[in-house]
């Protein structure tokens, strides 16, 4: 074979390595995390304020619990699917945010998966925040984003920060408006 013939095949595996296997996953992630943007902080004249923080929702061991409990308090609100590779390439940073922000900041990771491929995803990773799980029939308080996107909520219930796109959310604007947020 010619040499230009043995590049043009290996340069043709090496795409489809990008489809058909988890390196290409992998790569696809890191591609992603390279080339996402700082969010867009939402001016104060217009941020959007919450109707209600009347939303049930449930916890990975099936408990149901309304969101309601975050009602004056800073909200971390994202939604994710374990298919969708822009979302899942979005969770190292958020599991940054959530170890310097637990316990400040509440942390929503809504899917509307059924639990066990979100369990069998988390069983892969070492991320530890918690998973919530969207009721289907229940009416939310925010636009559901399709598939994913992230909201950002002060304690006064205004939306300081929506994302509909692959965002980089461990950096120094978003850590700076998150000390901010949880000190008013």
């Amino acid at each position: 074979m010619k040499r230009k013939t043995v590049y043009t095949l290996l340069l043709i595996l090496f795409i489809l390595s990008f489809f058909m296997t988890p390196l290409g996953d992998f790569a696809k992630s890191g591609l992603m995390r390279l080339f996402a943007s700082t969010p867009d902080i939402i001016s104060f004249e217009n941020q959007e304020q919450l109707s209600s923080y009347d939303w049930r929702l449930r916890d990975a061991e099936g408990n149901n619990f309304n969101f309601e409990r975050s009602k004056g308090k800073v909200a971390f609100v994202d939604f994710w699917a374990t298919w969708h590779t822009p979302s899942t390439a979005e969770l190292r940073d958020i599991q940054k945010l959530y170890d310097d922000y637990s316990g400040k900041v509440d942390f929503y990771m809504v899917t509307n998966e059924a639990q066990f491929p979100v369990e069998e995803f988390m069983g892969k990773t070492d991320y530890s925040f918690p998973i919530t799980f969207r009721s289907m029939d229940e009416p939310s308080p925010l636009e559901i984003p399709d598939p994913a996107g992230t909201y950002l909520i002060d304690k006064t219930g205004s939306i300081v920060v929506k994302s509909k796109e692959m965002t980089d959310w461990y950096n120094k604007e978003v850590t700076q408006l998150l000390d901010s947020l949880v000190v008013k």
